[in-house]
């Protein structure tokens, strides 16, 4: 019996582009919820930002925030992982100092950013609507350092290999969109935060279920007895599905159908 459903958000959720979440989507998960199943928003995002796309359900869903660093269901943290200060700090400064990216570094509620650009500043206020707060230095953040985030407005591909080439042995680096790039802690994964609440819980993988498209989602994929891969998603991200998905709402729907939510 399926008991936890875990979705992706950009390119998966939300497609084209998208900001918010379609009103037949939340229909779907308000249905899941009823029926008991767990539903979990998993991104790249804060858990902030996620819970502001699922109103009026934020508190009905888990949230696995931050690539995995942050997992949080019903108030409580499941999962938090850390990047070791002054490794984040040295981070920060590479990504600050190349152009055309802007660094975007995570704590548990707050997302600290210093803009190089108004672009990047109206993108991450106004578009992606995250809740942020400004720095002079980094080093004056308060609190651990969860996830750093890349965002490089000429496209991630002009720089993720020099950063995957200067930080792989470091952390867990990983592409989360088109303009976006994420280090974690080497440990750190939607995947490895999967297995986390499956222990937390007493949750098998054959009861799992989750939704991805981009290298970001790989390890939660592998993770779950079910996995979904968006039809747009590159040859690499194909290899890890048992099934493929055209818009995930759909896909909940025919499996209701078919009596197997």
């Amino acid at each position: 019996m399926m008991k936890l459903i875990a979705s992706d958000l950009d390119g998966t959720i939300l497609l084209n582009g998208a900001q918010s979440v379609d009103a037949s989507l939340i229909d779907v998960v308000s249905e899941l919820a009823q029926k008991g199943y767990i539903f979990a928003p998993a991104s790249g995002r804060q858990i902030a930002s996620l819970k502001m796309l699922f109103h009026p359900l934020e508190e009905q869903l888990m949230y696995i925030g931050e690539n995995g660093a942050l997992v949080k269901y019903k108030n409580q943290t499941i999962v938090k992982n850390s990047i070791e200060r002054n490794l984040a700090l040295e981070i920060i400064e590479d990504v600050c100092a190349h152009d055309n990216c802007e660094v975007l570094v995570s704590g548990e509620e707050v997302a600290y950013i210093k803009p190089k650009t108004k672009e990047y500043y109206h993108r991450m206020t106004q578009i992606v609507k995250y809740k942020t707060q400004l720095v002079e230095d980094f080093c004056e953040i308060p609190e651990d350092i969860l996830k750093i985030a890349v965002c490089d407005l000429s496209g991630i591909k002009n720089s993720q290999e020099y950063f995957h080439k200067r930080w792989d042995d470091a952390v867990n680096v990983a592409v989360s969109g088109e303009l976006y790039l994420d280090f974690m802690a080497k440990n750190v994964s939607k995947g490895h935060a999967m297995q986390q609440v499956q222990q937390a819980l007493g949750i098998a993988k054959d009861e799992c279920m989750a939704f991805g498209d981009n290298f970001n989602d790989i390890e939660m994929l592998d993770a779950v007895g079910h996995a979904y891969v968006m039809e747009q998603a590159v040859a690499e991200i194909q290899k890890h599905k048992t099934h493929s998905c055209a818009k995930v709402e759909d896909t909940l729907r025919a499996l209701m159908a078919q009596g197997i939510l």
